[in-house]
């Protein structure tokens, strides 16, 4: 009886805060336009309807690039314009270099010990440059090439073995299984599977797949945060249960390399692990934790994804895919599968990567920022623990930006060096956020796509273009695996058979 009267009053509560914080916005005629919302849960039934970035889309062409919305009780800024995007993280990039705290990141970010979750401050800053230092900066990119070498034949010499047999395969599976590998090998040194036979690799990913692909999404308790007390804490408990899983998995992870007594593989936990000889209290074992999470969270979400994509667009477009196989066959004069190496000589193949991500972008709203205070966005006043949401999807689909914005044009990117130019093209975040692997994930998608252009002649399972409806979780994917024939080519063969 305590516990019905309990939810009651907590209810009451919520609706009685609910109306006098919808009283005091409704003072301010300085929040951006906003259409009407409804009790409680404020804007979210205007999205239900569509994708989230076409909802948003859809609200911001009829109430403008600068949108407020509410979310439950969560303020949300959203932004679909380079104007007002530039104007936001030139002027208040530091009041926006916070992420949204959710029940996910509460539980996952080990005390918010990684870099992607951290608030802004030196522990942020610390945790970043070290980990673009010892991971993702030019130099580590060089040494730990070997790794995406090796994998991408790895995944050429499976796709040759199914090719014998005339079978079709699904190529989201090996993107993924290729992805996980990369950064098992990166983080520990050990790529999880030593047998290369399907049944191992199928066990690997399973396993690996329950622990760490798409745990980073909100839900209904982030914006109705009462929920958590009255009737939704089972979502807490399989996000618990979830984390002591993924906790062991980590920890037998480090343990594991620690008993080796550092054998020189390089991998990053290695280099986390010397450096905890030297500051034990800053890089304890949940830090390093905290950074191999982040790392396997945010590369097996994302380049399978840019990889599938890449290669459904140019299954579509065949003088596309034929314009970019010669400029390999050209341009690789070594006789072997393409290598990491080879990369900086192949630019049509940066613009058919780059051209995928206007159209594809895996995070299509980007990453969520949260405003530390009370900021001005032109003439708006926007309160203190706004959720900023950047619709990159709709900046990088606007017919005003782009020529032909819904038409696949890799040669648009043609002498392009910028990461955003101008703001109009965002594939890996904005501001202090920015994704610090970027070049990682360019070199990896490239690496993969390029190798399977240069090996293969694909041919489409069923008559007709690729199915490209999206599907929008944490990252953007195809609501349709890609499912395709590889063919060997003739002067391919010689060197596929001796992998």
């Amino acid at each position: 009886m305590e516990n019905l009267w309990f939810s009651i009053f907590s209810l009451t509560a919520t609706i009685f805060f609910f109306f006098i914080a919808r009283f005091l916005w409704s003072q301010n005629s300085k929040l951006p336009p906003s259409p009407t919302s409804l009790p409680i849960i404020g804007h979210l039934h205007l999205i239900k309807k569509f994708p989230f970035p076409q909802a948003l889309h859809l609200l911001s062409s009829i109430h403008g690039p600068v949108l407020f919305l509410k979310f439950g009780c969560r303020p949300v800024l959203v932004l679909s314009s380079p104007e007002s995007i530039e104007e936001c993280f030139t002027n208040h990039d530091q009041t926006l270099a916070n992420r949204p705290r959710t029940i996910t990141s509460d539980h996952f970010s080990y005390g918010y010990k990684n870099f992607g979750l951290a608030p802004y401050g030196d522990l942020w800053r610390t945790l970043r440059r070290l980990s673009t230092l010892e991971v993702f900066s030019s130099t580590s990119l060089q040494k730990n090439s070997f790794i995406r070498n090796e994998e991408v034949l790895n995944l050429c010499s499976r796709l040759f073995r199914s090719s014998v047999d005339s079978r079709k395969v699904d190529l989201k599976y090996h993107f993924t299984l290729l992805t996980a590998q990369v950064m098992l090998s990166l983080v520990s040194g050990s790529r999880g599977v030593e047998e290369s036979d399907p049944e191992s690799e199928k066990r690997f990913f399973d396993d690996f797949k329950t622990r760490f692909f798409s745990s980073m999404s909100m839900n209904v308790c982030d914006f109705f945060p009462v929920l958590r007390w009255i009737g939704f804490k089972g979502i807490e408990k399989r996000v618990m249960e979830m984390q002591r899983m993924r906790d062991e998995y980590l920890q037998r992870l480090i343990d594991d390399v620690r008993m080796k007594k550092f054998d020189s593989t390089g991998s990053v936990v290695e280099k986390f692990l010397r450096l905890q000889e030297t500051e034990p209290e800053f890089y304890s074992d949940d830090v390093i934790k905290g950074i191999v999470v982040l790392m396997f969270n945010g590369g097996t979400d994302t380049s399978p994804a840019v990889m599938e994509w890449a290669m459904s667009v140019l299954l579509n477009h065949p003088d596309k895919l034929e314009k970019l196989r010669e400029e390999i066959r050209s341009n690789v004069k070594h006789k072997g599968i393409i290598q990491d190496s080879d990369l900086s000589s192949l630019p049509y193949l940066r613009c058919v990567i780059y051209e995928t991500l206007r159209l594809y972008p895996v995070a299509p709203l980007l990453l969520p920022h949260c405003s530390s205070k009370r900021f001005n966005l032109g003439n708006y006043e926007l309160p203190e623990n706004t959720m900023l949401f950047v619709n990159a999807w709709a900046v990088h689909r606007d017919g005003e930006l782009w020529e032909d914005a819904e038409v696949f044009k890799p040669e648009r990117f043609d002498g392009f060096l910028g990461d955003r130019d101008g703001y109009r093209f965002l594939p890996f975040g904005v501001g202090r956020r920015v994704c610090p692997a970027a070049g990682f994930g360019m070199r990896t998608v490239a690496l993969a796509v390029g190798a399977l252009v240069q090996c293969f002649d694909w041919e489409k399972v069923d008559e007709g273009d690729i199915d490209m409806r999206p599907v929008f979780g944490v990252a953007m994917s195809k609501a349709e695996p890609l499912v395709a024939l590889p063919k060997p080519w003739p002067d391919m063969v010689p060197i596929l058979s001796q992998l």
